[in-house]
């Protein structure tokens, strides 16, 4: 008889090292102070919080700002300076954020090694953090596992993210090799991802992402829900909710469904990288800018279809948006192009359609039929982040690793 995947080899229980940790360092992907709080990393930070004190670290980056970004260069590097001098706020019991120094480049690395795990294991000691779960959702905190010394170690794989834009492709994937070899357990939510990769890990496990479920039902549910800034605009609304990036979105798609559909009206709600004043000479397109992550689900809600443009990238192929969910909770029917983990798990509970002609008779087919919006609520009704933290601390404590509170 073969022998099992290293993905799925257990120790028996009298072989298991059992380790007990007491706070979560988290090298976060996102910030704290100036992304959308629905994430992976951050939600189950949240989760984690309930156990143990938890420091989320704001993404220390994965490249360099470039000039040529023009006035998003100025804006990434403003917020983050701003972000840097807020230093470690407590932001509610349990839960603490911090963005330590960290400078990009390859001298920028240097110092940064230098100096950034001493600033994390301080402000975690202040937080009661002695014996640390070190969680890696941002591929350079590779850089501070020697330093940190974690009691065990999660890595959490959700993107291919060596393919982001602008990245220093062999170094984030030789960070990605690193975590995968160092890591007590790698998180994927791809199941694409999950299936290439996890014969490299030395322990690998499937973990979806989550919803806030309530919170997006009870928008749906809500006609109040509705934002003042959305009800002067006119029906049927189409809406994106989410970052408008080239590296996701498709605008040339987006460009021709729009002039295909001159009497729906597009609501773009997030913060857009895209050259200044695309489709602003359309008169069907309202673009309301980022919004706090507590006022989402009324924009999801308010609209009359929720769409998901993407592109044909290596990055949207490994892709597990976390709005599919959030969209189906607030009951409002889907039109998304396609992606693998949408044709293997969604395709019966949302619409694909590829090609602007496709995409555009999608949404008009969305907006003439009745939904059964209780349908799409209840798929994703016990999709929890709850249920997601449960389903990685029970992993853990198969691997011997125990998350609580020290006596």
């Amino acid at each position: 008889m073969s022998a099992p995947p290293a993905h799925e080899r257990t120790q028996s229980a009298s072989a298991i090292e059992t380790r007990t940790v007491d706070g979560v360092l988290c090298f976060g992907g996102e910030d704290w102070w100036y992304h959308n709080r629905g994430h992976f990393d951050m939600q189950l930070m949240r989760e984690l919080s309930a156990h143990v004190p938890v420091l989320y670290v704001n993404s220390i980056g994965m490249r360099v700002p470039r000039p040529t970004e023009g006035a998003m260069f100025l804006t990434r590097v403003r917020r983050k300076l701003k972000s840097m001098r807020r230093g470690l706020v407590r932001v509610r019991d349990n839960f603490a954020v911090m963005s330590p120094f960290a400078a990009p480049g390859r001298v920028g690395r240097i110092v940064t090694r230098a100096v950034m795990a001493r600033q994390i294991v301080r402000a975690g000691r202040s937080l009661g953090i002695t014996r640390p779960l070190l969680w890696v959702a941002c591929p350079p905190g590779a850089q501070s596992l020697d330093q940190i010394r974690p009691v065990a170690t999660v890595y959490q794989r959700t993107d291919r993210f060596e393919d982001f834009p602008y990245v220093d492709r062999d170094v984030i994937a030789g960070y990605d090799r690193t975590l995968k070899h160092a890591a007590d357990l790698t998180l994927f939510c791809s199941r694409l991802l999950y299936d290439a990769e996890r014969e490299r890990c030395r322990n690998a496990l499937f973990v979806d992402h989550g919803v806030d479920y309530d919170r997006f039902a009870a928008a749906g549910l809500d006609p109040t829900s509705e934002p003042a800034d959305l009800k002067g605009l006119p029906r049927p609304r189409a809406g994106f909710v989410g970052g408008i990036d080239a590296h996701t979105f498709d605008p040339p798609l987006f460009e021709k469904v729009v002039a295909l559909l001159p009497d729906v009206h597009f609501v773009m709600v997030g913060a857009c990288s895209l050259p200044p004043g695309w489709l602003a000479d359309r008169p069907n397109v309202t673009f309301l800018g980022q919004k706090p992550y507590d006022d989402v689900p009324g924009y999801m809600a308010g609209c009359d279809v929720l769409l998901m443009p993407w592109n044909r990238s290596d990055w949207i192929k490994a892709c597990n948006p976390i709005k599919l969910k959030e969209y189906l909770a607030t009951g409002r029917p889907v039109v998304s192009t396609s992606y693998d983990e949408l044709l293997r798990t969604w395709k019966d509970f949302v619409t694909i359609a590829d090609g602007p002609e496709a995409f555009a008779a999608a949404i008009r087919a969305a907006l003439a039929e009745r939904t059964d919006a209780e349908r799409l609520r209840e798929r994703v009704r016990r999709e929890t982040w709850t249920a997601k933290a449960d389903q990685v601390l029970e992993r853990l404590q198969t691997l011997g690793i125990t998350v609580a509170k020290a006596r």
